[in-house]
């Protein structure tokens, strides 16, 4: 009986050395090596994993809605967020405010000019019917009786019977006093005096005379239009030296738009053209 029991434990021992050799031999890969259990779930998770799809809804906690933005920041977008310049962060609030400060200030400019019109206007007179010899100091001096005057323009063509002047007084004042003048002989004719719709524009200093010697070459110079495109400069200048005199300077305009062509031309002395 003790010889079957030994002969029984022997076989025993080899079936289950025979089942360890076969567990041993499916754990073995193609290069022979032996794999844990562990090894195992590894690669099963990693094969799973990468056949996921990461825009799944199953990648969303079911907390996440999208009224809960702030509180549950696992949108996908916040996982490829750029890196920003700390400096331009602030970039187009600053610019918003930059375009809103210069609209305002063109606003306000815009505002302060409308106003100094419409106050230039209120303290100006129409003047017409003007006898074509009154001079701008005679009818101010005609104007002054109803206020200080600032400024006074005589317009239309030089050669007309007659012509039109703007007159500005310091104040609304002399503005309103200024119509009681309308009527009022100045030459050979009534002047009509109404309140101006316009504001005398201010001369710019700079195109101004500057010296007695610029003031001198302007009193030699004159203005010329209506000049045909055909017409070189220089017979413009034979033109004028053959009816007037000798011509010191001459500058000829134009531009494409227009039709015709304006000369500036300076003599060496003053002439009277009529």
């Amino acid at each position: 009986m003790a010889a079957v029991a030994e002969i029984t434990g022997d076989a025993a021992a080899a079936a289950n050395t025979n089942n360890n050799i076969n567990n041993t031999t499916k754990n073995l890969d193609s290069d022979g090596k032996p794999k844990s259990e562990s090894e195992f779930s590894v690669l099963k998770l990693v094969d799973l994993i990468t056949k996921l799809n990461p825009l799944a809804k199953e990648f969303f906690p079911s907390s996440y809605n999208n009224n809960n933005k702030t509180q549950n920041n696992l949108h996908l977008s916040d996982f490829a967020v750029p890196n920003k310049q700390p400096g331009n962060d602030n970039f187009p609030t600053n610019q918003r405010r930059r375009n809103n400060y210069n609209q305002g200030k063109r606003q306000l400019n815009g505002r302060a000019y409308r106003a100094q019109q419409e106050d230039g206007i209120r303290r100006t007179v129409y003047v017409s019917d003007i006898d074509q010899h009154v001079t701008e100091e005679r009818l101010a001096g005609l104007f002054s009786s109803c206020g200080q005057v600032v400024d006074c323009r005589v317009c239309g063509d030089p050669h007309s019977v007659l012509r039109f002047a703007f007159v500005e007084f310091a104040d609304e004042q002399g503005a309103r006093a200024a119509l009681n003048l309308g009527g009022t002989m100045l030459g050979y004719y009534p002047v009509r005096v109404l309140p101006s719709k316009t504001a005398i524009l201010p001369v710019n200093p700079t195109f101004l005379p500057r010296s007695e010697d610029e003031r001198e070459m302007c009193t030699r110079t004159v203005y010329c239009t209506n000049i045909d495109k055909k017409v070189s400069q220089a017979e413009v200048k034979n033109f004028f030296e053959s009816t007037c005199g000798e011509v010191t300077r001459l500058r000829l305009l134009g531009d494409h738009v227009h039709s015709s062509r304006i000369a500036f031309v300076e003599f060496t002395m003053i002439y009277l053209l009529f």
